[in-house]
């Protein structure tokens, strides 16, 4: 069964939005976790927001990025939208209903696993209905004024366990949760 992995950069008081205050803390071990982490995946699943970000940069980097570039551009991708009328990027899918329905059925296709990055909007309705396998928070050692949370209001308590740790030089911590129930 594939698992939905969710990435998210944070900050230290929990903002996910526009996460442009990270590329101060860039490092050779953050690019090799990162490409590790995509190396491991072969789909994307992606909120409207990201997906159209994304969209828009990741085509015209191709030649730049390499091997990631090639990933993120050849892989299929999965939109959770219930406003977005075509998704261009190549091998993208709309999925505007029955979501946990649908993200069910991607998990038991055979493959690797699938990617969340960002996506807030869409890493809480993953979470109401319990399909992430693992979360893995790079927490940056920034504080930002405003922005949106990665986890929103009214969501119930979960209980997650402590998979992993790791930190990298630039001050930047990866923490990697599982569901407490999952072992």
């Amino acid at each position: 069964m594939r698992r939905v992995i969710v990435s998210e950069f944070v900050s230290l008081n929990g903002v996910v939005e526009d996460p442009s205050w990270s590329i101060q803390f860039g490092s050779e071990e953050q690019d090799k976790f990162k490409f590790d982490e995509l190396a491991a995946s072969d789909a994307l699943l992606l909120g409207r927001v990201t997906y159209e970000g994304f969209a828009a940069a990741w085509p015209q980097m191709a030649e730049q990025t390499g091997e990631y570039g090639a990933w993120m551009n050849g892989y299929p991708k999965y939109v959770v939208s219930t406003t977005l009328e075509q998704a261009e990027w190549n091998n993208s899918t709309i999925i505007k209903e029955n979501v946990s329905e649908e993200i069910s059925r991607l998990k038991q296709q055979p493959g690797k696993d699938i990617l969340v990055f960002g996506s807030g909007d869409l890493v809480n309705t993953l979470l109401e209905h319990d399909l992430i396998d693992e979360y893995r928070l790079m927490i940056f050692p920034v504080v930002v004024g405003s922005g949106k949370r990665l986890f929103s209001d009214g969501i119930d308590t979960t209980v997650l366990r402590l998979a992993d740790t790791r930190t990298f030089g630039s001050g930047v911590v990866v923490l990697t949760y599982q569901p407490a129930c999952s072992e």
